[in-house]
């Protein structure tokens, strides 16, 4: 009945072109439908459009043979199922634009035929997934829907994609059976929820993750407080002490998904969801405390200061909603110059991370790259190191 087995909608992007590849790697016919030209011209010559480990040697793989471009929407009606991987809408204060994906189902109902399974893997906010397939009945659409979140971490989505459970969920005992079969030829365990709790599941999952770097941010403010050495303190809460095992340690806590979620969370809650303001109030002024306190021990009106990295985390590409850029915002005010070096983030007025720190009075490492563990950062620059990356203690 289907020329194609799945269909990846916004099938380009960081959730979806790992996805596509791994369908494909198992057998599947999948074909990617993305607006995003640029992106598509890369993937059909086999070349990866963002960092995403492993992804770019099995792609050379299946490009052109069990994983195609698609040129027109007419193909999503040849697929028997289309996931949805396009991003969460929001508007300006994050709060959820409902109307947004009733555009985007609309457009997609004249592709919509008998026997499909529509997968809705983008974060919504609780309730989206009902209102869309009561939607969908209304408008007398024969397929079924389901909801399946995507919980991988950006950078390692091959591997979390076989090793972590898959939640899913679907209204109807046909379609949680399809996409239960589908996700079981990726991993061996998926968890059956509703709608709503599979909703909520993901929403909790990134509130915290963001509620537990709040908390260690907080902690190290406070040690700083008293001029204590914080790392010496995480040291001794969690070495062979398996009750604070899950204590992060202190950085940036940004991207896509842990503060915007959160505050979708809060917006569900009518806003009484008070650990997930208290913990973006934390983690959002982060940067601030940084200069506030440079500005208090040294002054910095007279200073050149460089940020290592401008990802929003380790070793990957993506600098969406990174705190480095909120950081530079800020230090463009209070310092004579800033200057900025990313290895895979590229900017026409980035410098190399060597001319940075020869310009530099102060540094502050801002994502911690394994490639700035090699740096010679000299004993008279004033090294600003939250992470501990470099071992000395994350005072300053």
């Amino acid at each position: 009945m289907f020329s194609f087995d799945i269909c990846l909608l916004g099938g380009g992007g960081r959730v979806g072109l790992p996805l596509a590849i791994a369908f494909a790697n198992k057998g599947f016919k999948v074909i990617i439908y993305d607006l995003d030209k640029d992106k598509m011209d890369k993937i059909e010559s086999g070349i990866m459009p963002f960092i995403e480990e492993g992804c770019e040697e099995k792609l050379t793989q299946v490009i052109g043979k069990n994983l195609i471009i698609a040129d027109s929407p007419d193909l999503i009606s040849q697929s028997r199922f289309i996931i949805i991987t396009v991003g969460t809408p929001v508007e300006e204060h994050l709060n959820p634009q409902y109307s947004a994906m009733i555009r985007f189902f609309n457009d997609l109902l004249p592709y919509l035929v008998q026997g499909q399974y529509v997968i809705l893997r983008s974060t919504v906010f609780p309730g989206t997934a009902e209102k869309l397939h009561n939607f969908l009945k209304e408008k007398g659409a024969k397929a079924h829907l389901a909801f399946c979140p995507e919980r991988l971490a950006e950078g390692k989505a091959l591997l979390e994609l076989e090793n972590h459970p898959q939640i899913i969920s679907a209204f109807d005992k046909q379609c949680l059976k399809a996409i239960s079969d589908l996700f079981k030829t990726l991993t061996k365990d998926v968890i059956v929820l509703t709608p709503t709790e599979a909703e909520l599941s993901k929403l909790f999952c990134n509130a915290w993750r963001y509620i537990q770097f709040a908390t260690a941010n907080q902690f190290y403010i406070l040690a700083n407080q008293f001029d204590a050495d914080y790392y010496e303190i995480y040291h001794a809460m969690t070495y062979k002490y398996p009750r604070t095992q899950g204590l992060p340690t202190p950085g940036f806590a940004a991207g896509p998904c842990l503060f915007k979620d959160t505050m979708q969370l809060a917006s569900f809650s009518d806003n009484s969801f008070l650990l997930g303001h208290a913990a973006m109030l934390v983690n959002e002024g982060l940067p601030n405390y940084i200069i506030q306190t440079l500005k208090r021990n040294i002054g910095i009106q007279d200073k050149r200061v460089g940020i290592l990295g401008m990802a929003f985390k380790a070793n990957i590409d993506d600098e969406r909603d990174s705190l480095s850029f909120k950081l530079k915002r800020i230090l463009e005010i209070e310092a004579k110059e800033v200057y900025c070096t990313d290895p895979y983030v590229k900017r026409d007025y980035f410098v190399t991370a060597e001319e940075l720190i020869a310009r530099c009075d102060i540094i502050i490492l801002a994502t911690p790259h394994d490639e700035y563990r090699t740096l010679d950062i000299t004993e008279d620059k004033l090294l600003v190191d939250i992470w501990n990356f470099y071992g000395k203690g994350g005072t300053f």
